[in-house]
């Protein structure tokens, strides 16, 4: 019974993350609402189906998000100012739950303004994971020869292991916090 709650909580700290409400991932997933809402208090009678379909659709390993293995997603993830869900995804980088990490994980908290007239920032690495959010302006942040834009309001979180810096868009400063969880 146990592993059951901790599958419903896998399932809905995932849902939560990616920005979604119960009722709008069951219309995607094609689920009643009131019966998706029962699969989030415990998952005894959620069809491996659905559970495959949440997977698919938040591109989840389906065994991790079974297993508990630190269900990752295998993309960093963009959210636009008021969309509340994934905007830009790229195979290939993992990161784990914003949730996980907030609650779990020491954030370190940054604000950082960039000028139009700074140079790009030389690409860094380190472990962890990383979230920025744009307070004020824009901001490009890089990934080798990958530039994803943001602006106010945007965020994106990502796995930092790989090469990455950021730098001013445009012609006003842009400012935005950065949380990196070591």
């Amino acid at each position: 019974m146990d592993e059951l709650k901790e599958l419903a909580a896998r399932i809905r700290e995932l849902r939560e993350v990616c920005g979604y409400t119960q009722e709008e991932l069951a219309r995607e997933i094609y689920v009643d609402p009131e019966t998706y809402k029962k699969y989030e208090e415990c998952a005894e009678d959620v069809p491996i189906s659905v559970i495959y379909s949440i997977a698919k659709k938040f591109g989840v390993d389906f065994s991790e998000i079974m297993t508990g293995t630190g269900a990752k997603l295998r993309t960093y993830q963009v959210v636009r100012a008021g969309q509340g869900q994934p905007a830009d995804r790229y195979p290939g980088y993992r990161f784990q739950n914003l949730a996980f990490h907030f609650t779990n994980k020491i954030m370190q908290p940054f604000l950082v303004t960039l000028d139009p007239s700074d140079k790009p920032a030389a690409l860094v690495q380190h472990g962890g994971e990383e979230f920025n959010l744009v307070i004020k302006g824009s901001i490009v942040v890089v990934f080798d020869d990958q530039e994803i834009v943001l602006h106010e309001g945007d965020s994106i979180y990502f796995n930092p292991t790989h090469p990455h810096g950021q730098k001013c868009y445009g012609n006003e400063p842009g400012t935005f916090l950065t949380m990196i969880a070591e």
